[in-house]
């Protein structure tokens, strides 16, 4: 997934961007006119917008883009904390509003939730560790140049531990967001998922912490 980032913050905007460039194809901008001019040479799957930066703001980005019948999802950074910018936000056409100062694991549930609702597809590699790489279109895993092809449910388990990858995710969590109320599966079956997870992309690479869920060792 191609994602675009206009933050201002020197530091906020390299933090964001070290942390979203593990998991996604980042490009990032400082101000509203580099981000207007990149978006006419590239397509993105997600913006991810400051309301306010130098040049064009991000509210009038967001209008300008939605003139022109640019349906890309966006969510709206800002430090107003009023309810005048989070109507305006939404009247422009922004999809969701998150307001600084935020965690990191906030970001990635509502990057995850865009995902969901836009049906946007995984469709770059992703870096899971020095040798392994992560294909979370064709369900495969690149580890030494050779190819593991992975069962649909066990990609997804592993896509959605990458997307919270700063976080321990819980058990129920997993089932409740992977697995229908009929088929959620049992302790001992997740167990079976992750244990092939581990053989394919490295024992140490998926931490159980007990009494919590499961984390992605970076």
């Amino acid at each position: 997934m191609k994602i675009l980032l206009l933050e201002d913050d020197p530091l906020l905007s390299k933090i964001l961007s070290k942390h979203l460039s593990l998991s996604y194809e980042l490009s990032s901008v400082y101000d509203g006119d580099s981000a207007l001019e990149i978006l006419e040479e590239q397509k993105f799957d997600l913006l991810i917008l400051d309301s306010n930066v130098p040049g064009i703001t991000g509210l009038e980005l967001i209008k300008e883009l939605r003139a022109y019948n640019d349906t890309t999802p966006i969510i709206m950074i800002t430090a107003y904390q009023d309810t005048l910018h989070l109507k305006k936000a939404f009247t422009h056409g922004c999809n969701d509003y998150i307001k600084k100062p935020f965690e990191l694991d906030e970001l990635d549930m509502r990057i995850a939730n865009i995902t969901r609702t836009f049906n946007i597809e995984q469709n770059q590699l992703i870096k899971i560790s020095e040798e392994v790489l992560f294909d979370a279109l064709n369900n495969q895993i690149t580890k030494e140049e050779k190819i593991f092809s992975l069962a649909k449910k066990e990609a997804e388990l592993l896509n959605y531990l990458v997307i919270n990858r700063t976080r321990t995710v819980s058990k129920e969590e997993l089932t409740q967001n992977l697995w229908t109320y009929e088929t959620m599966p049992s302790d001992a079956t997740l167990r079976v998922y992750i244990r092939n997870l581990r053989a394919m992309i490295g024992k140490d690479s998926i931490e159980t912490i007990r009494g919590m869920g499961y984390r992605l060792v970076s």
